[in-house]
């Protein structure tokens, strides 16, 4: 009889041996789930209350950097040499800053920091000194009627300005596409010969594009980065403040 134990029924309560295991074992996972709860909301608790303190954090060191960067002694106004004008709306956008004209053609200049083309061009020891001493332009001259324009990438400096490149591209091609040319951009200036790089220079030199307007886009820039800046640490802490009164609610 003993053999026939274990694959006897019980009589009278309706299960097997193994259906029993299987009711334990699931009033098992009820109690361990009644246990664990209050672990989940802890924890569901404690993640938010770690968010809240993260965007109090950045938004006090937000604020208090916006508050020190307003307080910052702007540059100097400086007028750019005649007959260069500004160019209403360019601390806004990143088109040309200057224009002129010089008989039937139009001249006009971008520019922003070399370093920002080549990283750790700006200073000499890389110590976060924040002056800005070389400038990368983008000289346009076009002429009414031409579809295309002659443009030169050149570097500026508070005593010299260098040629880089000399390419023609069309009228309305943004600035930011020279970085990858679309269409053949010329020999390599350096390899053109002696004569036809001074005459180059003379070329623009003829319109006014020389180491005069060092100083005043050298404060151009001073300006627009202070602006940039000021407006990121804004529309950050706008964006951040949002989202936390959103969680708040």
């Amino acid at each position: 009889m003993g053999s026939d134990f274990g694959h006897r029924s019980f009589p009278g309560l309706g299960y097997k041996p193994q259906n029993e295991a299987k009711g334990l074992a699931e009033r098992r996972r009820i109690m361990l789930r009644k246990v664990l709860s209050p672990w989940r909301i802890i924890a569901t608790r404690s993640s938010s209350s770690v968010s809240s303190a993260v965007n109090s954090m950045l938004l006090r060191s937000l604020k208090d950097h916006y508050l020190e960067v307003s307080k910052m002694t702007p540059p100097p106004k400086v007028s750019p040499p005649s007959p260069f004008e500004i160019v209403k709306g360019a601390l806004n956008g990143n088109g040309p800053v200057l224009r002129r004209s010089y008989g039937h053609e139009e001249v006009s200049i971008s520019v922003m920091r070399l370093a920002n083309i080549v990283p750790g061009a700006d200073g000499d020891g890389g110590d976060g000194d924040d002056e800005i001493n070389q400038l990368f332009l983008h000289v346009d001259v076009s002429k009414p009627g031409q579809v295309e324009s002659l443009h030169f990438l050149c570097g500026l400096y508070p005593d010299a300005l260098g040629i880089h490149s000399v390419n023609m591209r069309p009228k309305d091609e943004a600035v930011d596409s020279i970085a990858v040319p679309s269409a053949y951009s010329g020999p390599v200036f350096e390899d053109l010969d002696e004569r036809m790089r001074d005459a180059f220079h003379t070329y623009i030199e003829e319109r006014g594009v020389n180491d005069n307007l060092f100083p005043f886009l050298q404060a151009w820039l001073y300006v627009k980065e202070h602006r940039n800046l000021m407006r990121w640490f804004k529309s950050v802490g706008t964006f951040i403040n949002e989202n936390k009164s959103a969680k708040d609610a």
